[in-house]
């Protein structure tokens, strides 16, 4: 990799990590390119080369969450459902700034409808609607409510400073999916 390339990248970085500490402030409707640029001590000009504004640098942050949670799913999701949700847990731990300034800012909506996308299509392949437990259920019905429990769930473990450790978490999760998708 050329200095050019780690400039850049160590720019990209700075800048995210200023907005994200920026919205746990404050308002994203508040924060200003030149709150950015002063955060992340580069030039408005530097942001402006990789992002169009300061919405296009969210919608950038919050795709790069969900790439991360769509590559750890291409391996996690083949776990059974506790040792999968133990994996995503603890990944929301140590990113536990983000979620919980994104889950608590404006930008939730925009990252909350994303990640239900997510989930639901992460889910698909592990209900089977042929079960005689599922006979009568809407598969689009089914998903939407496991995507939003967990998310539902989520919301609260990380809303409320992650009263349980993530290994707590996943156990009891895993136990509810569990009951929805199989008749184990």
């Amino acid at each position: 990799m050329s200095k050019v390339d780690r400039r850049v990248l160590k720019s990209q970085k700075a800048i995210k990590n200023a907005v994200i500490e920026l919205m746990s402030e404050k308002s994203f409707n508040q924060i200003t390119i030149q709150d950015i640029s002063d955060r992340a001590d580069v030039s408005r000009r530097t942001i402006y080369l990789h992002y169009q504004d300061k919405f296009d640098l969210l919608d950038k942050l919050i795709d790069s969450y969900i790439n991360e949670l769509k590559e750890i799913c291409e391996w996690a999701c083949e776990l059974p459902w506790r040792d999968a949700d133990l994996v995503f847990l603890e990944y929301f731990e140590r990113n536990y700034l983000f979620f919980s300034t994104i889950l608590a800012s404006k930008g939730a909506s925009s990252f909350r409808s994303r990640f239900l996308d997510f989930l639901i299509e992460a889910y698909r392949d592990e209900v089977d609607m042929t079960e005689e437990k599922n006979k009568g259920l809407t598969e689009d019905v089914m998903l939407r409510f496991m995507a939003t429990s967990f998310v539902g769930v989520l919301e609260w473990w990380i809303t409320n400073e992650m009263p349980y450790p993530p290994n707590v978490m996943a156990n009891q999760v895993g136990i509810l999916l569990e009951r929805i998708v199989s008749d184990k």
